[in-house]
């Protein structure tokens, strides 16, 4: 190969990198498009279009090959997203977790829900409970979506929220955990949980990791 079809070689494909990372940008800057295709929030490498969330003490945030990890925290650790004009209704939040170490949530999702937001907690009150919190001012340890859900440490699972209107319906795997309608009722996330809004995780003295984070508009 000369050197002129090389140089050519390698500036096509500095292009087509530059060219990737300007989609990239654009994305993380403007926001979610109103096309109706599902939007990957998390990067291979790298915390863009997320920030720590300002808990009380706590532990170490990292994304490496796709995989968000949040450490441990005293008791809190967290991540908030920035990414501009989300949905607030009429949308499914997509992700996989696991609980790395420890007995509490791990991955607990705080969502719009039209004006409002919840938390879907992942079982917490050590292990015992998922359900959502807080409606009419009760936790998911004391409202009708509160049940007990087994899960392991090291084994991943996958999280399905859909939003239409006033109803809010989750899944763990296959099996949904949750039915629920708002309509009526008062949504309001815990005073700890509200650096998570309008949308973020946290774990809960665990160790936890994350991935695989989509919304997906619906029609």
């Amino acid at each position: 190969m000369n050197n002129n079809n090389s140089r050519l070689i390698n500036r096509r494909i500095l292009l087509a990198g530059l060219a990737g990372a300007s989609c990239v940008s654009a994305f993380y800057s403007k926001g979610m498009a109103a096309d109706g295709l599902v939007k990957n929030l998390l990067q291979k490498n790298g915390l863009e279009g997320w920030a720590p969330t300002d808990f009380h003490k706590p532990g170490e945030i990292s994304v490496k090959s796709g995989i968000l990890r949040i450490e441990r925290g005293h008791p809190m650790t967290g991540v908030t997203c920035k990414i501009p004009n989300l949905p607030k209704t009429n949308y499914e939040l997509k992700y996989q977790a696991r609980r790395v170490d420890g007995d509490d949530f791990f991955a607990a999702a705080t969502f719009p829900v039209n004006d409002s937001f919840l938390t879907f907690v992942n079982g917490g009150w050590s292990g015992n409970i998922t359900g959502l919190s807080s409606i009419d001012g009760s936790d998911a340890s004391e409202n009708e979506t509160g049940k007990q859900v087994r899960f392991e440490n090291e084994k991943w699972y996958s999280f399905k929220i859909r939003v239409q209107g006033t109803k809010i319906v989750c899944h763990v795997d296959s099996e949904k955990v949750v039915d629920f309608d708002g309509a009526g009722r008062s949504l309001r996330t815990r005073v700890e949980s509200r650096p998570s809004q309008p949308l973020g995780f946290a774990c809960y003295d665990t160790i936890g990791e994350i991935r695989e984070i989509q919304i997906v508009p619906l029609g």
